[in-house]
């Protein structure tokens, strides 16, 4: 967007309209949350209705993941030239056709196609929602307004994923896709009411997007990113058959124990963005080390049902301050790319998403217990210090101001 441009939208779009702008893009956040988190409270119903393993239910987790992987840089760089507003909108037409497609499945091989399909535009939506949120708010608070976009997916684990959680399992887990489908419906009519029309950078083309990818510390921030998300899913993954199994809480609880580690998401995806606007990549290795000692005190009272609550929201809390934060720096790593790089933050999330249900769904088929995942998702986040420790390092070698740690 030029100088006269923003000018203009400045002038033409209050405070308060700005504000309501980045609300309607939340929402978009909030049925993305529903669709990717719900479906682990109701795994035990996709089990019963499709005649399948829990490993197996896992792989419907990981290829909506795969999808999402897969999309976000191949629909953000399609999308660099678009007008954003435009875009979005047309992702989330995407999105309403990938769960109409699941609702209608007959069996578990169309499911996953279907749920393949389903992920294919959620990272690149996040990508233009989080940019055009950051444009409008400006510099300074720019991590803060990504933080409510994100915030969205972090509310849905507290409002929407308990309530289709509970419907799913009241009339049948299908239902959840009808409820995602009204809410990326009602996000649409939303963006198109408030959000302005905003232009990428002259300068953004497919090619310089793609030449984007040739940057180093880039890629250290993705596999930061793979890294360390992956132990919040191995746990997550597998949250319903633990609670049940292992705490001894009866299936009718599970909806209000997903909305408490969606308490600490929320929680932690306001403070990962304040904390993001002081120190992008310090958070990052604080949150990252936080998520490590919470998986292991998790899994080690996981037969205590206070302490395994109570470690649960920390570890909501923790791994959820990573988001503001990664996105931020991965923006900031490719600045002659920023759709593609932020579309990437997506995807590594994801990745770690598939790779996390696959490990974990993987050590329980070894017979090493339904604890087993969190433990392996602890060394996961150890790790994930590591490898912010060496982007701070690289990051400490840039000399402009704003790849400032």
């Amino acid at each position: 967007m030029t100088t006269a441009e923003q000018t203009s939208t400045k002038r033409r779009f209050s405070r308060k309209q700005v504000a309501m702008a980045i609300l309607a893009l939340s929402i978009g956040g909030f049925a993305i949350g529903v669709t990717e988190f719900a479906i682990m409270g109701l795994q035990l119903e996709a089990v019963e209705d499709l005649g399948i393993t829990i490993p197996q239910a896992g792989m419907l987790i990981s290829a909506y993941a795969v999808g999402v992987v897969i999309g976000a840089p191949v629909l953000s760089i399609l999308g660099a030239k678009r007008e954003r507003k435009f875009y979005a909108l047309l992702l989330l037409g995407i999105f309403v056709l990938g769960h109409v497609l699941s609702f209608l499945a007959p069996n578990f091989e169309t499911m996953l196609a279907a749920r393949f399909i389903s992920g294919l535009p959620h990272g690149a939506y996040f990508a233009v929602a989080a940019l055009m949120a950051a444009e409008m708010a400006g510099p300074a608070k720019r991590s803060r307004a990504i933080a409510v976009v994100l915030g969205g997916l972090a509310i849905s684990n507290v409002i929407g994923v308990p309530v289709v959680t509970a419907m799913g399992q009241q009339f049948g887990w299908r239902w959840m896709f009808i409820s995602v489908i009204v809410l990326a419906l009602i996000t649409m009519a939303a963006v198109a009411r408030y959000a302005p029309r905003q232009m990428p950078p002259a300068k953004a083309t497919m090619l310089s997007e793609i030449k984007g990818l040739k940057n180093k510390r880039l890629w250290v921030g993705i596999m930061l990113a793979v890294v360390g998300f992956s132990g919040m899913f191995a746990l997550y993954s597998y949250i319903a058959p633990l609670s049940t199994e292992v705490t001894g809480f009866s299936e009718s609880s599970l909806p209000w124990i997903v909305g408490l580690f969606g308490s600490g998401m929320v929680v932690g995806t306001f403070v990962g963005g304040w904390a993001a606007d002081k120190s992008v990549l310090g958070t990052v290795a604080v949150a990252m080390g936080l998520v490590a000692v919470f998986m292991v005190l998790f899994a080690s009272t996981a037969h205590i049902p206070a302490l395994m609550l109570i470690f649960l929201f920390l570890v909501g809390v923790s791994a959820s301050a990573l988001g503001p934060s990664m996105q931020t720096h991965l923006i900031d790593t490719a600045p002659d790319a920023p759709q593609l790089a932020a579309s990437l933050h997506h995807s590594a999330f994801n990745a770690a998403n598939a790779l996390g249900a696959l490990v974990g769904g993987q050590v329980i088929a070894a017979d090493l217990g339904l604890r087993a995942p969190s433990y392996v998702g602890a060394v996961a986040a150890a790790l994930g210090v590591l490898v912010a420790l060496y982007a701070i390092r690289l990051t400490r070698r840039m000399k402009s101001p704003r790849q400032a740690i």
